[in-house]
């Protein structure tokens, strides 16, 4: 096979070139560097999700988690509040960081009303706070661990990344940020950004 016949894309319409950045990165803040370009749109491959750009309803808070992952936490999924006819939902944000940005993370529940889970490396952990309503229904919930803390899990992330990343994850602290209040914007990811900073 000529080199012009290889495949641009996988299965999913991520660029491979982008992909094999993800090869090299093995430590946290190069995996959230990487994160913030494809919130800022200059990639198209993200470990884990499948499509090449994110959801319609990250757009607004792009920009935001873009900081968050330039300072310490590497951030896995999101979403922003929301209250639509019969639906609804909290903002939210979880990621991997180190110890000292999970306790800092976490001291935001003791001066703020915002509630923060932190997992320690390799707990397994199946609370389930509602996070997302649809009428009665609830459809997304926080609270358990996504350490990859069992062999499939630490393979699927190297098969994503690399080797080095996926037993650095394992060895993270996993936490998750809410606001509890439905619909709500503007308060947990500039709360969070300070955190992380020191300057909240």
């Amino acid at each position: 096979m000529k080199p012009e016949e290889l495949p641009s894309r996988d299965q999913f319409g991520r660029l491979l070139e982008d992909r094999g950045v993800w090869r090299q990165a093995t430590s946290l803040e190069a995996a959230g560097e990487l994160t913030a370009r494809w919130l800022e749109g200059g990639s198209s491959y993200q470990p884990g999700h499948l499509a090449a750009g994110f959801d319609e309803e990250t757009a607004p808070i792009a920009a935001a988690l873009a900081k968050l992952n330039r300072n310490g936490l590497f951030t896995k999924e999101s979403q922003p509040g929301l209250l639509s006819g019969s639906a609804a939902q909290r903002e939210y944000v979880t990621g991997f960081c180190s110890a000292t940005m999970a306790g800092a993370l976490l001291a935001l529940s003791t001066r703020t009303e915002l509630v923060t889970v932190a997992h320690a490396p390799g707990e397994e952990s199946s609370a389930a706070i509602p996070v997302t309503l649809a009428g009665t229904e609830v459809t997304t919930v926080l609270g358990s661990s996504e350490n990859p803390v069992d062999e499939e899990q630490i393979r699927d992330w190297a098969e994503e990344t690399n080797d080095s990343l996926a037993l650095l994850l394992a060895d993270s602290w996993y936490v998750e940020i809410l606001d509890p209040v439905w619909g709500r914007n503007d308060v947990l990811l500039p709360a969070v950004l300070g955190a992380l900073t020191g300057q909240d």
